[in-house]
């Protein structure tokens, strides 16, 4: 098949990859778009769990994430004044009790990971600079595409890899049929930009609560900068419409208000506010799961974040994107000669959609609980985080927590003999 891809993130080249490795029964030819001019290498910390290590590991690229790990040994809880009262270190790969993961890689440096490990394969190409502009026709035949240099081309396959925000998901499915939400009452906001290190910065992923719904936090990266990580909860009517349209204004304007909301948070809020304006990347959204009613429609699939954005509160938004792109490439090379791409995507959704629901499920008091609106309840998440570490800490507890390939959240990748076959041939 001729595979039309619309994104150069975490899934698209993860499926390039897979589609990319013939074998006797295929030889797929795919197209990578991007609308950036070039790899981007923005982005904050993602982390790689369970099946996704697996898959990793079978595409050979575990030396190059180990090689640009972002440096952080754990997790610390900071007051208002910088001092440590509650941390949770990365013990001899045991994470579960550490918000920090043994497989932290900054998302750029992982998609450059796969960019690199695809670009020279000689059935796939990268369009840089490239959108789709509009899918003129998707029916059984093929889909017809106009890109945005004007050029009409037709594919057998289109997969929609482009984020929370995909293009090919508004235009080709009913608004009815994707669910976009956010969790509790009032939803969330989160703003990331990098600042320059200093000697006073660690390598734990540092964290204040402050009042009013407010977090501020510092996380190391290896390439000598901190990323500075600021959420809020607006928790009233009024203040959650000024941050609903502030997440439609521009960066000036975004940036004008986190000023305006944080300055008096404590810590290390004026240092990060004051090098906000130099930062190369600064992003402002509102946390949002998507949910899809059907993640495909005749030749066209969305993958990762397009069709099951979990949200950063679940920590398994790279995780889904990499095991999804496994999963589809798999169903996609089993076909046989005639059968339509449709029993692929149909395939792919029945086996792996349990698992996406499971990992999407989100407490009822996540995120209200890591943002307290009140002193008194501040109070009372201080004095539970305080004593958690010695909780964690118990030899039986300490004893349920494994590596973090080991913990597979229940879904083992399934045995696919072309991918074995062709990870064996690459070993030898």
């Amino acid at each position: 098949m001729h595979v039309l891809i619309s994104g150069s993130g975490i899934a698209g080249p993860t499926i390039a990859y897979w589609l990319s490795r013939p074998s006797q029964t295929t030889r797929h030819t795919i197209t990578i778009l991007e609308k950036a001019p070039t790899l981007l290498p923005y982005g904050q910390n993602v982390d790689i769990q369970g099946s996704a290590i697996t898959a990793i590991k079978k595409m050979g690229l575990m030396d190059q994430i180990r090689l640009l790990n972002t440096t952080e040994t754990g997790t610390q809880f900071v007051d208002s004044v910088g001092r440590s009262f509650s941390a949770f270190p990365i013990k001899d790969g045991a994470t579960t009790a550490s918000l920090s993961s043994e497989y932290e890689i900054l998302r750029g440096d992982l998609a450059k990971i796969l960019y690199e490990a695809t670009k020279s394969h000689y059935n796939i190409t990268y369009l840089f600079g490239s959108t789709i502009r509009e899918v003129i026709s998707n029916d059984d035949d093929g889909v017809k595409v106009e890109l945005s240099n004007g050029k009409v081309r037709n594919y057998d396959l289109l997969v929609a890899a482009d984020g929370q925000w995909s293009k090919p998901r508004r235009t080709l499915f009913l608004s009815e049929d994707v669910e976009i939400g956010h969790q509790g009452m009032y939803a969330m906001y989160a703003m990331y930009f990098t600042v320059p290190r200093q000697s006073t910065d660690n390598s734990f992923w540092k964290i204040i609560i402050g009042l009013g719904s407010r977090t501020i936090s510092t996380r190391p990266d290896p390439h000598g900068t901190v990323r500075a990580i600021f959420t809020l909860m607006p928790r009233t009517l009024i203040r959650e419409c000024a941050w609903q349209a502030a997440s439609k204004e521009g960066r000036q304007a975004q940036e004008k208000r986190l000023r305006k909301e944080f300055a008096d948070v404590g810590w290390q809020a004026r240092r990060l506010l004051n090098a906000m304006e130099q930062a190369p990347d600064f992003y402002f959204h509102p946390i949002q799961q998507i949910k899809m009613r059907r993640w495909s429609q005749a030749r066209v699939v969305c993958l990762g974040d397009a069709a099951y954005c979990p949200t950063p509160l679940t920590g398994m938004g790279t995780s889904l994107a990499i095991i999804g792109a496994y999963m589809l490439a798999g169903e996609l090379s089993s076909l046989k000669n005639g059968d339509h791409p449709s029993t692929a995507l149909e395939a792919y959704e029945r086996k792996f959609r349990p698992f996406v629901e499971k990992s999407q499920k989100i407490p009822s008091f996540v995120p209200g609980i890591m943002h307290p609106a009140t002193a008194w309840k501040r109070w009372m998440l201080h004095a539970f985080l305080r004593a958690l570490p010695w909780f964690v800490a118990l030899p039986w507890m300490a004893g349920r927590m494994g590596d973090a390939e080991s913990r597979n959240d229940g879904f083992p990748l399934p045995a696919d003999p072309v991918f074995d076959e062709l990870v064996h041939n690459l070993e030898v």
